[in-house]
């Protein structure tokens, strides 16, 4: 008989299957005792039927069906819909459900997928199209291995380009060596959720690819374990610019297969790789194409493609994963960071200046300069190494079209100093004061130095001498082997309160000078840190500080000079304080004292040696630190009038006469104020403006004697004890 089949025709005798068709046509429906029956028919290579045109074979592999996952069912376990008035079954019958008994949750994922619900006209895909028809292989019984190959094969058949690409990636080499945790096509798109990338809720769309990566690079102890980069290194992209973008919905912020790729994903050691050293500015340049431009003009760009891969690439300056926006405080290109971050690891190695001929101390210069004080200080506007040479398009002072040539120096210098001139550019830009950078520095600095060390050196040893003696002829006393001299209890006039007034202002002035002045050359020191850090505006605050404080010095030396020239006490005092010759063999009477060759120790007026040189040091001191503060103070001014050069010698002068003022101050004055075993606790004088009658004829004997005569001379009431003010 002849059973017609979607138009075409199925010969078979109907010896071989007339007894069940009768029996089934007796019960209304056809039941099948087992496969035979329907392998009596489709057991043929012949058997063929028609559809859209294209001839289709019916035939069934028996070998092949008993050797599959579905060899315990029969046939009509999957193919239903046979009835008795057809026979052998109907033309058309149900397609297979393979729901009857697969997830149902599965199936409405496959359902929704892009091979589920295809669009533009084409088919849908069949489940049989990717796991066969009748040798269906259980994928879940086999190992991860092989379960990845057949992903892999599967999908190939459609997908022959991008099977391609991944064989040659490195996910694809891995997977052939089977190395564990490798992944393939089902890792990143699903089974049967398979979506289109522009779908949102696709595993690849652009939003979720980073979060899909890191499924394996992070969560997958396999993969998180074997990598070289760290775990942190791979998640420090979640806190990227690229990252933030992303998550706004910037469809054109890069993701992890924009710089590593998708299929053809290579790691950055494989030389064909987007992350690899010498294609780095290339796969950046995909998104920045000015900044390539830029980038591949400058003296990193030009060496980098000689081949001198040691040169700076996007990746050594901005980072990898964790790229941040320049403003971002955390970056390393930030203004505070980019000097110390980004410059200094490359400029102030002594491996990589020596391989390429480099002055290894441009960074330390740098850090020692006004601009790179500051910016330790915690200042967000002062230059930084990219504000003179550039940021992508950095070259050499030898390009005539880079920033720091001379042609274009002063332009450059003028971005921060309005009104720059030819004599901006005088001078060392990386001041180095030592014998083989700038000369005239070097010697300022190392005559300071020496003048220093004596001066302070010669301090210390003579205090340190009086302080034996003194300590000594106490302990004496103390003990009744020497004779105590009791003294009145008359006080007498030291400082009158106009005087203590012009002290205070001095005091006051000077210890902020020097608390904030050395604040900002050891921006990091134990005592500075803890308050810069509490916010910026403590930088401003100590700049207007130390301006404020220079002022009120400033002030009270002018109106002291006034004091001594016109008002008759300070006339007197200035008589006083003036050097005689006596000074100086006071001085080798006190040595001489203290060293145990005479027993007599020299006797002094109002002002001896001490304080005399303590005097007119402060005098000089105070010119000198104006002069030059006021330099410093109005530079744009002054580097116009002077020229960088002589600037940068008026900063080192300011620097060293700081400290040789600080020390003077520490060692000499407080010593005799505080320390002096005749005064300690301290010298009240400053406060109370008078001096007790022992004090007196202990350190100044002979005024004491003068101030007697008077009050022998002339009325009982002169002389008398004044009263503390």
């Amino acid at each position: 008989m002849k059973l017609r089949l979607r138009g075409g025709f199925l010969r078979r005798d109907l010896r071989l299957c007339a007894l069940p068709v009768l029996i089934a046509g007796l019960a209304g429906r056809l039941i099948a005792a087992g496969n035979d029956e329907c392998l009596s028919c489709h057991g043929e290579k012949g058997a063929t039927m028609s559809r859209k045109g294209k001839t289709v074979s019916l035939y069934v592999d028996a070998h092949a069906f008993a050797g599959s996952a579905h060899a315990s069912l029969e046939c009509v376990s999957c193919h239903e819909g046979f009835t008795a008035s057809e026979l052998p079954h109907a033309k058309k019958i149900r397609p297979v459900n393979c729901l009857t008994c697969h997830s149902e949750d599965r199936f409405t994922a496959y359902a929704e997928s892009v091979h589920g619900s295809p669009k533009g006209g084409s088919s849908a895909l069949r489940c049989a199209d990717c796991h066969g028809n009748h040798a269906i292989v259980s994928v879940t019984a086999q190992s991860p291995e092989l379960r990845k190959q057949f992903a892999v094969a599967t999908c190939s058949r459609c997908h022959a380009a991008e099977q391609s690409k991944y064989t040659a990636s490195d996910h694809g080499a891995a997977l052939a060596a089977g190395v564990r945790g490798a992944p393939t096509c089902i890792d990143c798109h699903d089974e049967h959720n398979v979506r289109k990338p522009s779908d949102a809720a696709a595993a690849t769309n652009h939003a979720r690819v980073a979060a899909m990566c890191l499924r394996c690079h992070l969560d997958n102890p396999d993969v998180r374990n074997r990598v070289g980069p760290s775990a942190g290194f791979v998640s420090s992209y979640e806190n990227s610019i690229h990252a933030r973008a992303v998550q706004r919905g910037d469809s054109a912020a890069a993701t992890c297969i924009d710089c590593h790729g998708s299929h053809d994903m290579r790691k950055g050691s494989t030389p064909g790789s987007g992350v690899a050293r010498a294609n780095i500015a290339s796969t950046c340049g995909r998104c920045h194409s000015g900044v390539l431009a830029q980038y591949r003009g400058s003296i990193h760009g030009t060496k980098f493609a000689e081949g001198v891969t040691a040169s700076a690439t996007c990746t050594d300056c901005h980072g990898e994963h964790n790229i941040l926006s320049p403003k971002d405080a955390g970056s390393p290109v930030a203004a505070a960071n980019v000097s110390a971050q980004v410059c200094s690891p490359c400029h102030a190695s002594v491996r990589l200046t020596r391989k390429f001929g480099l002055a290894s101390d441009r960074f330390q210069s740098f850090s020692d300069s006004y601009h790179g004080l500051a910016g330790k200080a915690g200042s967000v506007e002062v230059a930084n190494c990219a504000s003179c040479h550039g940021v992508h398009d950095i070259k050499p002072s030898s390009d005539s079209t880079s920033r720091i040539s001379k042609n274009n120096i002063v332009k450059t210098c003028g971005t921060c100093h309005p009104g720059a001139n030819e004599n901006f550019a005088k001078g060392s830009v990386h001041v180095v004061a030592s014998s083989g950078g700038d000369r005239i520095l070097y010697l300022v600095a190392t005559g300071y130095i020496a003048l220093i060390a004596v001066v302070i050196g010669g301090m210390f040893i003579h205090n340190l001498l009086d302080f034996l003696r003194k300590s000594r002829r106490k302990l004496l006393e103390r003990r009744g082997l020497a004779t105590h001299h009791r003294a009145g209890h008359r006080l007498y006039l030291r400082m009158s309160f106009e005087e203590r007034l012009q002290h205070g202002a001095l005091l006051i002035s000077f210890f902020t000078l020097v608390l904030t002045g050395f604040a900002l050359r050891f921006p990091d020191a134990w005592w500075v840190a803890p308050v810069r850090d509490i916010s910026p505006l403590i930088f401003a605050a100590r700049g207007i500080l130390h301006r404020a404080a220079a002022v009120v010095m400033v002030a009270a030396g002018a109106y002291h000079i006034y004091y001594v020239t016109a008002v008759p006490r300070g006339k007197k005092l200035l008589r006083d304080l003036m050097p005689v010759p006596q000074d100086v063999r006071d001085a080798l009477g006190v040595l001489r004292y203290n060293l145990g060759i005479t027993k007599t120790k020299p006797l002094f007026g109002r002002f001896s040696y001490i304080e005399k040189s303590e005097y007119w040091a402060l005098v000089w001191g105070t010119i000198v630190m104006a002069a030059t503060g006021t330099i410093l103070w109005f530079d744009n001014t002054f580097l116009g009038i002077l020229t960088k050069l002589w600037w940068d010698v008026a900063r080192t002068v300011h620097y060293y006469e700081a400290w040789l003022a600080t020390l003077a101050i520490v060692v000499w004055h407080f010593y005799f104020i505080m320390f002096n075993p005749d005064i300690y606790p301290i010298n009240l004088a400053f406060w109370k403006g008078t001096l007790t009658e022992g004090e007196m004829a202990e350190e100044h004997p002979l005024e004491l004697e003068e101030l007697r005569r008077l009050e022998r001379e002339n009325s009982p009431r002169a002389g008398r004890a004044q009263e503390p003010a």
